[in-house]
């Protein structure tokens, strides 16, 4: 199978979760190309048709995905109408391609109300993928400390202390939901 996992990160948490994705898709055999999305990233470049299984995840900022991944994405869409709402790859109604399925994730720290924080990146990774027909079959959620100023939310946010988080064990359970969901 053929698989994209496209990402972007500010602090390396979410580039920890993309490289346990995509190690774990190689030891079963898949084909993977990982992105790191940064502002300079084409759309032309990347064509997620291309793929059949695609993982896209972000960091959260102030519960959204980074500015760069939020830029790619709109972009890609834009591509995909191709200015035409019929004859382009974004049909009426969003019918289902056969084939083509997708997992968003992200990292965050839920300093304030936790998970929830994490929930409109969700939700905004998975609406290009959503538009085009692909089957979305996860939405994960993994836990990664604060960096900067933020960083003594490590220990008195919602969350408990997430210092060093996504950690091995964090790490583990990518590993083993990356090979479980690839089955399906």
């Amino acid at each position: 199978m053929k698989v994209l996992n496209i990402f972007s990160t500010a602090t390396s948490n979410t580039q920890k979760v993309a490289d346990c994705i995509e190690k774990a898709a190689q030891s079963l055999g898949h084909h993977v190309e990982t992105v790191r999305v940064r502002q300079s990233l084409d759309p032309e470049s990347v064509n997620v048709l291309d793929y059949d299984f695609v993982f896209v995840g972000s960091g959260v900022y102030e519960w959204l995905p980074s500015k760069a991944m939020m830029e790619f994405l709109s972009k890609s869409l834009k591509k995909h109408v191709k200015n035409d709402l019929i004859n382009g790859d974004v049909k009426p109604k969003a019918p289902k391609r056969e084939g083509k399925k997708a997992v968003v994730y992200c990292t965050f720290g839920g300093g304030h109300t936790g998970v929830n924080e994490s929930g409109p990146t969700m939700k905004y990774l998975g609406q290009l993928f959503d538009h085009l027909g692909f089957t979305i079959l996860a939405e994960w959620h993994f836990v990664g400390q604060y960096h900067g100023n933020l960083e003594m939310l490590n220990k008195i946010g919602r969350m408990g202390d997430i210092s060093g988080r996504p950690n091995e064990e964090d790490l583990r359970h990518v590993t083993s939901l990356t090979s479980a969901i690839l089955q399906v």
